[in-house]
């Protein structure tokens, strides 16, 4: 039987925004004007959903902060202002954020973008105004921490019985089981599915479509 939920919450790349692509080339790009040498696509992907930093800590383990933080820096501006790989929302995500809307569910996001680059997001697909509290990696602990659930839970209102976690990494799908939190994981993004269902989301699915569907109106 579904069960019925007040609140939604969304990660933003690879399940509402399909920005990957621009992620790996702005983080090689990044890595090179800092002297690195070429980091590998698959690589960066398996960090997708961490904060820029702990992504770095990740694929240069061992290297000196400085480095990390000198190459974070170019990441941003790269991300940002430099690479114009496009972003679109993944098919269907517009329209059904809208119509869950509409249907009386709260959203709201948990990501590990900045709050730079989510501002950034939001204001560009024009979903700025459907969301009722967002949280960023570098406003509180990155995922799998389950600190940013639990302050976006805080904020609403919302017992943790009556949220949803939604994305697309083991990272999302961890941080929900830790904070007590369902989740369904969406095979689009970045991680291989065989990795989603680690952590024991309710369903998987392949479409924004499909969650839509499957959730109680």
């Amino acid at each position: 039987m579904r069960k019925a939920y007040e609140l939604l919450i969304f990660d933003w790349d690879g399940t509402l925004m399909d920005s990957a692509e621009r992620i790996v080339r702005s983080f090689q790009a990044a890595a090179h004007d800092c002297g690195w040498y070429a980091l590998a696509d698959d690589a960066i992907r398996k960090t997708i959903g961490l904060g820029v930093a702990e992504a770095l800590t990740q694929l240069l383990p061992g290297e000196a902060a400085t480095r990390r933080q000198a190459i974070a820096a170019r990441y941003r501006e790269h991300f940002l202002h430099l690479n114009d790989t496009p972003t679109p929302l993944f098919p269907g995500v517009a329209a059904g954020l809208e119509d869950l809307r509409a249907r009386g569910y709260k959203i709201a996001v948990a990501t590990g973008k900045s709050r730079i680059g989510l501002d950034a997001a939001l204001a560009a697909s024009g979903t700025g105004g459907l969301f009722c509290v967002t949280r960023c990696a570098d406003e509180t602990r990155s995922k799998p921490d389950p600190l940013m659930l639990h302050e976006i839970l805080a904020e609403t209102g919302v017992p943790a019985a009556q949220a949803l976690m939604v994305g697309d990494t083991s990272y999302d799908i961890e941080m929900a089981a830790r904070a007590g939190i369902d989740s369904v994981a969406v095979a689009y993004g970045v991680h291989d599915p065989a990795d989603l269902h680690i952590h024991g989301p309710r369903l998987c699915v392949e479409t924004f479509a499909e969650l839509c569907a499957w959730l109680p109106s």
